[in-house]
């Protein structure tokens, strides 16, 4: 660890704070952070999919509707001021918010949600699929979506509840962009999509500074915000993977907020001066999946025994004590629609009976992909060892985040243990991910993760799903999604295990950090050092 003087501090650039170590005592308007972005494939709003991306984009680009940082469980006005549905003719009519600019000057017009939206749907990338569900294509979003003035009018194709709709429109990839901006860098016909993945082209309250994949990712304040520029006139986000090096900076005061601390780091902070732990519940679940593109996994008694071969309670109240909870259906607990109940515990004796009974031969020898990082491969090896008492045993291979979600994406893995969070606040979110699978075909990728795992669920089970998604009855839909929590359950790929619940450390001075439900709702706007 780096330390500097406070005089050699005081005259100190700003670079030096996106360029090499941390600096003891950071200043009272730069906000640093340490945390695992290792993550992140790309940070262009059209094409960004991870979960370090996501906080990125909510900090530098803003949608026409949001989950504001004033208050993350209410859709609130951003880019918009108002907007009026029309349900009989399914069309949204927007009132854009007069005088707010881009990072680069020019002022956000009609045409830039216009050309933001059509980019997203052109270039196609994993999030692109949000967007399209409300019939949107490359070839009919001109008449879809049209302009005039300061009036935005947004027309869908399907039967879907008004929520559904405002709810699409807040997610990350309706971020809008500086359409002037990100043509004038297009290369090749790439909409600008590599200059994005380098430069920011946002409204937001931040803009990029620097990034440098898997090392660095620096905010700038944007003064002109309209909601009021922020305290912090730089957040550092500082790439680093391991807890125990940012407990050691946080107590030394080189770091602002510590990220990634295991339940142990975060016990130890306990008699630290000037540090305090904020605990924060998250969307996030955390499950094992089976690809069924591996012939030994094929068989939905491997599913069902797996199920058994889980220490939830075990797991929960030790190593990951305080940062998860035990939960087994897709949609989280706290959000309406959530299926509560655990049906599944340890029981190794059942789950050699199931696969007796099945006929299926162990051992079963299969690797498992985890992202390197604290908590997720110490969870993995609690899982090898439990496993191993069923008959299957599990091979631990490690890598980036980025490494393991694109090999996921890509369909090569055989079991992965990773985690899923909601792409909008929505239960049709995460039913469509892990229940609907429309094409199972290698090219025709989807963004969930039956397809990912090679699964069709049965077509009762896709019909279903999209039944919910039409259904108006606001309650009846919540209890249809309840029987799809149930039907994965007991005939998916999946053994879901846990909901996530993020804790946060940070020195006594940092006020005003919000960290809500998703990483869509990290938020640095209002942190100030008192």
């Amino acid at each position: 660890m780096y330390h500097s003087t406070k005089t050699l501090l005081a005259g100190v650039a700003v670079a030096a704070l996106t360029a090499g170590p941390l600096w003891a005592e950071t200043p009272d308007t730069i906000l640093v952070v340490a945390q695992n972005i290792d993550d992140i494939v790309t940070i262009d709003p059209a094409s960004a999919y991870e979960f370090s991306s996501g906080e990125y984009v909510a900090n530098t680009y803003d949608t026409l509707v949001r989950y504001d940082a004033m208050d993350t469980t209410v859709l609130a006005p951003a880019l918009a001021t108002e907007w009026e549905i029309d349900g009989a003719s399914k069309t949204v009519t927007f009132t854009l918010r007069d005088g707010v600019t881009f990072h680069s000057g020019n002022p956000l017009r009609g045409a830039d949600v216009v050309g933001s939206w059509k980019r997203v749907v052109t270039l196609d990338k994993a999030p692109a699929f949000i967007l399209k569900q409300l019939g949107w294509t490359p070839e009919n979003i001109d008449e879809m979506v049209t302009a005039e003035g300061n009036t935005v009018t947004v027309r869908y194709e399907g039967e879907f509840a008004p929520s559904f709709v405002l709810n699409v429109l807040a997610a990350r990839p309706a971020s809008i962009v500086d359409m002037e901006t990100v043509m004038a860098n297009e290369v090749d016909g790439d909409l600008g999509h590599a200059w994005m993945n380098k430069n920011s082209a946002g409204t937001g309250p931040f803009s990029l500074g620097t990034y440098r994949p898997a090392d660095i990712l620096s905010l700038t304040a944007n003064p002109d915000y309209y909601q009021g520029g922020p305290a912090m006139e730089r957040v550092v986000i500082q790439h680093n993977p391991e807890g125990a090096t940012q407990r050691l900076q946080l107590e030394a005061g080189d770091i602002d907020i510590a990220k990634n601390l295991d339940p142990g780091q975060i016990a130890g902070l306990d008699d630290a001066e000037g540090v305090r732990v904020e605990t924060y519940p998250q969307a996030a679940v955390h499950w094992v999946s089976f690809n069924q593109k591996t012939e030994s996994l094929t068989d939905p008694a491997v599913w069902e025994a797996a199920r058994y071969l889980v220490d939830y309670e075990g797991m929960a109240e030790g190593m990951l004590k305080g940062q998860m909870k035990v939960h087994q259906a897709f949609w989280p607990d706290g959000f309406p629609g959530a299926l509560t109940e655990t049906p599944f515990g340890y029981n190794p004796e059942k789950a050699r009976q199931i696969l007796s009974e099945a006929g299926v031969e162990t051992p079963i020898n299969v690797t498992m992909d985890v992202i390197s990082a604290p908590t997720f491969v110490e969870m993995a090896q609690a899982l090898q060892a439990s496993f191993a008492e069923g008959g299957i045993n599990l091979e631990i291979i490690p890598g980036t985040g980025a490494q393991v979600i694109t090999k996921y994406r890509a369909r090569t893995h055989e079991a992965m243990m990773l985690y899923w969070g909601p792409d909008f606040m929505d239960p049709h979110s995460n039913a469509k991910a892990f229940a609907y699978n429309a094409d199972n075909s290698d090219d025709k990728y989807a963004s969930t993760t039956t397809w990912r795992n090679a699964w069709m669920p049965p077509e009762e089970m896709n019909k279903k799903t999209m039944a919910a998604l039409a259904e108006q009855d606001a309650d009846t839909r919540l209890e249809m999604y309840m029987d799809l929590q149930k039907a994965t359950q007991a005939e998916a790929p999946f053994v879901i295990m846990f909901q996530a619940i993020k804790q946060v450390a940070m020195r006594d001075n940092v006020q005003g950090f919000v960290n809500g439900a998703t990483s869509d709702y990290v938020f640095y706007r209002l942190v100030e050092k008192e």
